[in-house]
């Protein structure tokens, strides 16, 4: 596997002592109550009571706070010692001169990171009870922790009837990454002056066929998904003054013997084509390129690749939401390796003409025309 050097830094070498990888084992084997304990330590103010506090809070103060959400207050000092202590030492806050508690860097950043928020509720929300299900996922090939909200064979099909708060959360963490992705993308789609006409295949919610209309006055955006998400979409765009330029086609892109509208400028395929295994995306992709005007028509794939992020923090993201994919979402699919990717492309009698990397938030639009 050939990967960027700003990530051989990272992956190549351990440069850990004994005692530090020794701690970093123990801090995975109790990653889950590491991760219930902060998320209660946002969720009940107490990291940002220790921001707002000049001198840090100790175990009295933080009993007070969290004192509505208790029967007791002896029950609130005992969560208070439970979640300081384990705090302290995963190293969310800290200890200062006082010996009250005050919130540390890594606290800052849990508290006040936008991504992490996102993060941390799709972790918790869509993921935390269905990744008990991940050996069996692996083995099987199929979301068995999916099994956690509903009997549906991919979460897709069951989107729309998920409990509100995974919802929220499941939508929340796509349209992060995807929103601050869209207004580079629409510069780099119109860049070619003679694109009117696009479909947007998996347009989910509408959101980009929006952006779409918006930008540019003379385009007109196709949408092709799923009929229940077509429904969806129907209802978000239906008080947008551009929505009459929008249309939608319902059908079922993993169907082989679906056929994909022609006489398209251009296609657009945004973090869709990762929700789906090898061999499906390679028949997605065979006939978008059978639909495609050779001299006419390009191929626009936005897609978070890991081993082209700027950072490796983000590649590391990446990386664990591959496991979503696993155990949640469909059972076969991940966030794509780049080589992977491109090789699927060219399977399908397309060829990659250009790679726009960093856009937004860590897209990546590979460009494509009809070999």
């Amino acid at each position: 596997m050939e990967i960027p050097e700003n990530l051989k830094k990272r992956y190549s070498f351990d440069k850990l002592s004994a005692l530090e990888a020794q701690r970093k084992a123990h801090e995975i084997a109790f990653a889950p109550v590491v991760f219930q304990v902060n998320r209660l330590m946002v969720k009940w103010g107490i990291l940002e009571a220790m921001v707002r506090s000049e001198d840090g809070l100790d175990l009295q103060d933080v009993a007070a706070l969290i004192k509505p959400v208790h029967a007791t207050y002896e029950q609130a000092i005992y969560s208070a010692k439970i979640l300081c202590e384990s705090s302290l030492t995963s190293g969310t806050i800290l200890l200062n001169e006082k010996d009250k508690f005050v919130i540390s860097k890594i606290g800052f950043f849990l508290l006040n990171d936008p991504l992490v928020k996102v993060n941390m509720d799709f972790v918790n929300d869509v993921n935390y009870l269905g990744l008990f299900e991940l050996e069996k996922s692996l083995k099987e090939g199929k979301p068995q922790g999916l099994k956690t909200f509903g009997d549906w064979a991919t979460i897709y099909e069951g989107l729309s009837e998920l409990p509100p708060d995974v919802q929220q959360s499941w939508f929340a963490f796509d349209h992060y990454y995807s929103d601050n992705s869209f207004n580079e993308a629409l510069q780099i789609v119109f860049a070619d002056k003679s694109i009117r006409n696009l479909l947007d295949i998996g347009g989910n919610t509408g959101r980009w066929a929006l952006k779409v209309v918006d930008y540019n006055a003379e385009a007109n955006v196709t949408v092709f998904d799923l009929p229940q998400q077509v429904a969806m979409l129907a209802n978000n765009i239906r008080e947008n003054k551009n929505a009459d330029r929008i249309s939608t086609i319902a059908g079922d892109v993993l169907n082989t013997q679906t056929a994909f509208p022609a006489d398209f400028d251009a296609y657009w395929v945004s973090q869709f084509l990762d929700c789906f295994s090898e061999e499906q995306v390679i028949s997605i992709l065979k006939r978008i390129c059978e639909a495609m005007d050779r001299g006419k028509s390009k191929l626009y794939i936005m897609e978070t690749l890991w081993d082209r992020q700027r950072f490796e923090t983000a590649a590391f993201c990446l990386a664990q939401t591959s496991v979503y994919f696993t155990a949640l979402a469909n059972g076969n699919s991940k966030m794509f390796y780049s080589n992977d990717l491109i090789r699927m492309i060219e399977s399908a009698n397309l060829a990659v003409e250009t790679i726009h990397d960093n856009i937004g938030k860590g897209h990546s639009i590979l460009v494509c025309r009809k070999k």
